[in-house]
């Protein structure tokens, strides 16, 4: 498996007035673009063929991703020969493909769109929302799980909080350690009627998904849902629930982006220890 899609749909409201001119998923974490940390992910899962999906208003996506060679030289001919250096380096890990969504017409339609991309294969779906950091990347862990099952796949963790009604969240049937096998998935379910505590957190390995996409109707909100595809293919076959190590970041929550901003900043080389005494003194202030 070699194949990741990267749906960047959405209009990103909750990150008004800014997403009016940049898409949510080029909004940076420091200083570099959420949806460039999602390419990197994928790039050491070994999945190295990228189809980002993207809308109309979103072009500027495929504009980060193209190859600038005048800015490189530009950097070299001032010197600045290591940012020029990270900047190719950067923009040329994977051969990374753009297909757009004309119509918002829900998750679904959207993965339908990389039909041609994957063929028959199964492929990572990893959605432009959500930011995970881990020692062996989310979607090597949900590979190694394919690997292991042979059907497709979904990443889940446990959420003990209130949030957990903002997710699709696990039927299981049974469990055997990490690997949980669905009953089904529960798309927002009330707190009174959680079926587990295991949520949906935006990391998929889809096989044989569009036979089932191609069966289901129009859903919530007028969309067709991806949740909607899982269920039908669960009564059919197995899918599995896997729960994977690491911390994942809503990058659709304004608190979730901010989290992932300050933790990530507090583990950089380059000024993550000033942050840190920054924070202290800044904590004491308050």
């Amino acid at each position: 498996m070699n194949k990741a899609v990267i749906p960047c749909g959405g209009l990103g409201t909750r990150f008004l007035p800014i997403t009016k001119a940049v898409p949510k998923e080029l909004l940076p974490v420091v200083d570099v673009p959420v949806i460039s940390h999602i390419v990197d992910e994928c790039v050491d899962s070994g999945l190295n063929e990228i189809l980002i999906i993207i809308s109309p208003h979103k072009e500027m996506i495929k504009e980060y991703f193209k190859r600038d060679d005048k800015l490189y030289d530009d950097l070299m001919r001032a010197g600045k020969t290591e940012l020029a250096e990270q900047l190719r380096t950067a923009l040329s890990k994977a051969d990374i493909r753009f297909v757009t969504q004309y119509e918002p017409l829900g998750s679904a339609h959207a993965v339908s769109l990389a039909k041609d991309f994957t063929g028959d294969s199964a492929f990572c779906l990893a959605l432009g929302d959500d930011l995970t950091v881990s020692d062996v990347p989310v979607a090597k862990q949900l590979v190694d799980a394919y690997e292991k099952v042979g059907t497709s796949v979904i990443g889940v963790q446990t959420c003990a909080g209130e949030d957990i009604v903002k997710y699709g969240v696990a039927d299981v049937e049974s469990t055997d350690g990490r690997y949980n096998l669905l009953k089904g998935i529960v798309e927002k379910p009330s707190l009174d009627a959680l079926p587990s505590r295991l949520a949906c957190y935006g990391r998929y390995i889809l096989s044989d998904i569009y036979e089932y996409i191609d069966k289901i109707c129009i859903g919530r909100g007028g969309e067709y849902q991806l949740t909607d595809a899982l269920m039908l293919q669960c009564k059919h076959q197995k899918v599995y629930a896997y729960e994977f190590e690491g911390k994942r970041y809503d990058m659709g929550d304004k608190f979730g982006s901010l989290k992932a901003d300050i933790e990530l900043s507090l583990n950089r080389k380059d000024f993550g220890e000033p942050l840190k005494d920054y924070l202290k003194e800044l904590v004491k202030s308050f």
